[in-house]
């Protein structure tokens, strides 16, 4: 019989010739399990999705309870749905900082899209500033905010108008002028290896776009939630945008996204003309559910707050002569490793050992730690072990090489 391993590469469309082809049976909390039963220490929260770890309970139950209601009844705005209402209404009354109009999609890139078109809507300009080595999603809109042409080459042309400045890079503010549309960035860059700012860039990202008339949108995907040690990075380091993207663990495990922005601004993507942006799935009552337990989860208690600790433990732990540095901003890390050639047997090692990390797309000699926010203090514990006895592996493997 045709194993499920032949059935995946033969039927299932493949991202990469390098799939992990990890098997997976079941998951339950900070743990992942394969079909032979072996349990995996989730460090990655599938990419900063599972937050709240895996199958929580009070996700479950939202879930469960929608499913008794209904499903999907009409595409995206047309009906007026109780799980959206709840969902803008306790996230803007959280926000509380005139961010007060949410457009509910069902990804991230899809709030990228919807972002873009509102800014060029409201500002009746096509310039777009991104910044290099960003990570915006990979729909054509996204691509083309890409700096690496290497990954978006294949695809062109793409959208024009696109700009790219360094990130943390002061002097290239000048770039934004009245022209610009828009200024799109992360306020911590993510796939070049946790970028955090520094010197109060985005702030100064903030007065450039107020001098010259653009929007300020902060991609907020990855960092949103609670990562950074609060519910969004942008409160962590002082800046309000025009427009912020969500998704990722939005939804606990579900998927969904939204952009958020003042109504003042949001109203145009509806007028001149109407239906400025369709989604059909944007905000399913199932998935605005699950996203509204998730939100009234991570806001009580002191799971955002514990952060903070958490991220001092594991730079307390992380030391070994191939780390070079952990670069964080709360539970969103990089762990920069001396030589290049040591991370494949770091990471595969420590995913032999029984925990999952992952490289970053634009940062060859550091790994990923993005655990879910209800990890304890043993389990970081127990990670940092196995990650320094990969360390211990790899500058064996190197030695032998």
């Amino acid at each position: 019989m045709i194993s499920k391993r032949d059935l995946f590469l033969n039927h299932v469309a493949q991202t990469s010739p390098l799939s992990m082809m990890l098997e997976i049976e079941r998951a339950e909390g900070m743990h992942i399990y394969d079909t032979a039963g072996k349990e995996y220490l989730d460090l990655n929260s599938g990419i900063s999705v599972s937050s709240l770890g895996h199958r929580h309970p009070a996700i479950i139950a939202a879930v469960k309870s929608q499913l008794d209601k209904h499903l999907h009844t009409m595409v995206y705005g047309e009906h007026i749905q109780s799980p959206q209402i709840k969902y803008a209404s306790l996230l803007t009354q959280e926000l509380n900082n005139g961010l007060d109009s949410v457009y509910f999609v069902m990804t991230g890139s899809e709030a990228v899209e919807g972002a873009i078109k509102l800014a060029k809507k409201y500002t009746g300009r096509y310039n777009i500033i991104s910044c290099a080595t960003a990570y915006h999603g990979s729909t054509m809109t996204a691509e083309a905010l890409r700096s690496d042409y290497s990954f978006s080459r294949a695809f062109m042309p793409s959208m024009p108008g696109v700009r790219h400045i360094e990130f943390n890079d002061e002097d290239a503010l000048s770039k934004i002028d009245h022209k610009t549309a828009a200024v799109i960035l992360e306020p911590v860059q993510a796939e070049s290896g946790v970028n955090p700012p520094q010197n109060d860039y985005l702030k100064k990202v903030r007065e450039r776009c107020d001098k010259v008339g653009a929007l300020m949108i902060l991609d907020e995907i990855q960092t949103g939630f609670g990562r950074t040690g609060h519910l969004f990075a942008h409160k962590k380091y002082g800046v309000v945008p025009d427009i912020l993207l969500i998704s990722k663990s939005m939804g606990g495990g579900m998927p969904i996204g939204a952009f958020v922005a003042p109504k003042r601004i949001m109203e145009y993507i509806s007028d001149r003309p109407a239906l400025g942006h369709i989604t059909t799935f944007g905000g399913h009552p199932v998935c605005t559910a699950a996203a509204l337990a998730t939100l009234e989860t991570v806001t009580e208690g002191t799971l955002i707050p514990d952060v903070l600790e958490k991220e001092k433990l594991i730079h307390s732990l992380l030391k070994h002569q191939i780390i070079k540095e952990v670069r964080s901003s709360g539970l969103m890390m990089a762990v920069e490793l001396t030589r290049r050639k040591y991370l494949k047997h770091v990471v595969n090692n420590t995913i032999e050992q029984g925990a999952l990390i992952d490289y970053f797309l634009f940062n060859n000699k550091s790994f990923r730690l993005a655990p879910p926010l209800i990890i304890n203090m043993d389990q970081i514990k127990k990670a940092c072990k196995i990650i320094l006895q990969a360390c211990d592996y790899a500058l064996n493997q190197y030695r032998k090489d």
